[in-house]
């Protein structure tokens, strides 16, 4: 399993992702959304959308970070990915992207703006590769990583998950 996963990273040319993982952008809206018609808190315009193909192994994390747009994932390959979100009040969201509705997986999950969040391959010796589409288009100028101090100190109840998802 894991050789096709150093078969897609070669194949598919992806980068390492500042979160964890490995990236490649696929696609950027060539229209913009003006400030003004933008949801507050962003700073400049942003594309309409963007996409990246997305790699991640079952040793590696996608570490606690959040955005300013909605994000929503979308599973190609490999084993199931659990992807943890947690919204403003603290509510704890567990989603499972994967090609097995029976057992609980989807083919696609959300994780709207604004939410704290990251994942997990459910297998240490598999992969997942996926795809996020976000809307407005992805802008590194709106991506924050979590400081494990702090969000420990927000969020108390989640202190393990939080340990597991940060540096």
């Amino acid at each position: 399993m894991m050789a096709r996963a150093w078969e897609l990273l070669e194949t598919l040319d992806l980068a390492p992702h500042p979160e964890g993982g490995f990236y490649r952008r696929t696609y950027l809206s060539p229209h913009t959304l003006p400030p003004e018609c933008l949801p507050p808190g962003f700073e400049g315009s942003r594309h309409l959308a963007s996409a990246i193909v997305y790699l991640l192994m079952g040793h590696q994390k996608s570490v606690l970070h959040r955005i300013k747009s909605d994000e929503l994932w979308h599973f190609h390959e490999g084993s199931p990915l659990i992807v943890y979100s947690i919204d403003i009040h603290g509510n704890l969201e567990e989603q499972k992207l994967g090609s097995n509705p029976g057992l609980g997986e989807s083919y696609q999950v959300l994780v709207p703006a604004g939410r704290w969040f990251g994942a997990m391959v459910q297998q240490r010796d598999g992969f997942s590769l996926a795809g996020c589409t976000v809307f407005p288009g992805f802008d590194f100028q709106d991506f924050e990583l979590g400081n494990r101090e702090s969000l420990m100190a927000m969020y108390p109840q989640h202190r393990t998950l939080i340990r597991r998802l940060t540096h």
